[in-house]
């Protein structure tokens, strides 16, 4: 079953975040739209600044308002609107129905409680488990996590444990009420490569076994090859292309996400240099008024500058917001 046969469990439609500052209006987050399907595991690639984590945390509220300010959107989940819930009604699915693993462990427990107290807290907060039932649960989280003498290590603090071991006990955090969704914001980023390996050979697991869907975000394509189903590229605080992971990799629409490409190191093309993506990230703090990427890309002509791209279907579930026709070299119509 293809990913766009299965149920949407979450589908955001619109969403603009800006940040207040005394410099001006960041435009952080402009017009995302996507949905996620049950039992999928969607990638959220692009590089630093370009919208993918203010835009997962907007839907949980997770920003700091102010200065942070939700100006749009809708984020429907189970026939609710996130972005409208009242807060503590929004605390209910944060922890219970959708799960968060953040970037840096070692920030994000808190240091004075024990392992086992962070866990077994939304268990008691969200379900019925009782303090003994809960501790018993917490054990088989860790556990399932990968960590040994899981009944001990609840006693222990986030300092007596490694990295690799803190990001599991974040990913056990996450699951804790069996939510629907998880999203993952470069939860292996901190991690070396060999732990990156085992956290997502965890995360793939436990995605086949439970059937939770999944939001990795990421600004490693390498990590996102061999885990994602569907990939959204952001630029600019905007998803200018869209596809199954497969179709992204064989046959790249969007002129940034070429570019991407080609500065990733690839097995199948040893002896071809990497290339850069010249110039630099655009200034978000004017409303863009054409594409963003346009002063990168080698493709670009007047339509660029004066009017933004949507995602237009170029096949079978692939997107891209670009009015260059990369298949034919020509504009598109």
């Amino acid at each position: 079953m293809s990913a766009s046969d299965r149920e949407t469990v979450l589908e955001v439609n619109g969403l603009k975040t800006h940040f207040h500052t005394q410099d001006g209006t960041v435009h952080a987050v402009n017009g995302v739209s996507f949905k996620l399907h049950a039992g999928e595991l969607l990638g959220v690639v692009g590089e630093s600044g370009s919208g993918k984590s203010v835009t997962m945390m907007s839907l949980l509220k997770l920003i700091p308002m102010p200065p942070g300010d939700i100006v749009d959107g809708q984020a429907n989940f189970r026939n609710n609107d996130l972005l409208q819930l009242e807060p503590n009604e929004l605390r209910k699915v944060r922890g219970g129905q959708i799960g968060f693993i953040f970037q840096d462990p070692m920030t994000s427990l808190n240091p004075v409680l024990t392992i086992g107290r962070q866990i077994t807290e939304p268990l008691i907060l969200h379900t019925d488990v009782d303090k003994k039932g809960a501790k018993v649960r917490a054990a088989e989280l860790l556990d399932m996590v990968g960590i040994p003498d899981a009944a001990a290590r609840l006693k222990a603090y986030p300092h007596e444990l490694s990295g690799g071991m803190r990001q599991r006990v974040m990913i056990a955090i996450a699951l804790a009420c069996s939510p629907e969704v998880i999203i993952a914001d470069e939860p292996t980023t901190a991690l070396d490569v060999t732990i990156q390996a085992q956290i997502i050979a965890i995360v793939k697991d436990l995605r086949e076994r439970l059937g939770t869907a999944v939001v990795w975000i990421t600004h490693d394509l390498g990590v996102i090859a061999g885990l994602a189903d569907r990939v959204l590229v952001m630029y600019g605080g905007r998803i200018v292309e869209e596809a199954p992971v497969r179709d992204l990799y064989a046959r790249p629409m969007h002129p940034y996400t070429v570019g991407l490409l080609a500065s990733l190191p690839r097995l199948d093309q040893k002896g071809q240099e990497l290339v850069s993506i010249p110039g630099q990230p655009p200034s978000l703090y004017a409303e863009p008024t054409g594409c963003s990427f346009a002063p990168r890309c080698a493709h670009a002509f007047d339509r660029c500058t004066s009017e933004v791209p949507e995602l237009v279907e170029v096949h079978p579930g692939h997107r891209t917001a670009c009015f260059w026709d990369l298949e034919n070299e020509r504009p598109r119509a």
